[in-house]
């Protein structure tokens, strides 16, 4: 596509293509070339939008961190309306969707971005969002009396979002977890919590 054709929303443009390419080859493909490529613009265009690429890829993973925080927002609302572990089990389904976890796996890898995404080093991006999401939401219904009063939400959170993390990122990209399996591991994570607030 010529430089000079007028692209329409452009930013969303790059980041679609950005997605196919992770969703496609993996984070190790994502380079500035690709993107373009996979989006059908000239390679200038994404350098006339960001400063450097780590830059484009700063905004790309604030864009899923956008997006769990409005499923946080969801999450919160829907507390006290379905059983607890069913509400769990299709959060987490939600979140670790494959892009997500190919973004995941990225943050983890370059340290430049993790730098410019967290500058004081205040977690994982993406994972601390769904780690606050998750615990936001326990104590939503820890104040509806459907968790012990002393469930400690963040704590339960943290092994939801390691438990959810390992049993997504450990398949063939494209594969989920067979739902049984994330049912129980949801159940077992929330067992206590749950069983004591019927003592």
């Amino acid at each position: 596509m010529p430089t000079g054709v007028h692209l329409r929303d452009v930013r969303r443009q790059l980041f679609a293509a950005a997605e196919r390419v992770l969703l496609k080859e993996g984070p190790n493909a994502l380079t500035s070339r690709a993107v373009t490529a996979e989006a059908d613009v000239a390679k200038g265009v994404l350098h006339r939008h960001f400063a450097d690429f780590d830059d484009f890829l700063a905004e790309l993973v604030r864009t899923r961190i956008a997006r769990v925080t409005d499923q946080s927002v969801l999450l919160r609302a829907a507390a006290g309306s379905r059983p607890i572990e069913a509400t769990l089990t299709e959060a987490l389904a939600e979140l670790f969707d494959p892009v997500t976890l190919a973004l995941v796996s990225m943050v983890f890898v370059r340290d430049e971005l993790r730098a410019r995404l967290r500058p004081r080093g205040q977690g994982l991006p993406i994972l601390t969002e769904a780690r606050d999401m998750l615990s936001d939401y326990l104590a939503a219904e820890r104040e509806l009396g459907r968790t012990a009063a002393d469930a400690d939400t963040e704590s339960l959170a943290l092994s939801l979002i390691g438990a959810g993390h390992l049993l997504f990122a450990g398949r063939r990209r494209g594969t989920q977890p067979p739902q049984a399996e994330l049912e129980k591991v949801v159940s077992t994570v929330m067992a206590d919590a749950i069983q004591r607030r019927l003592l």
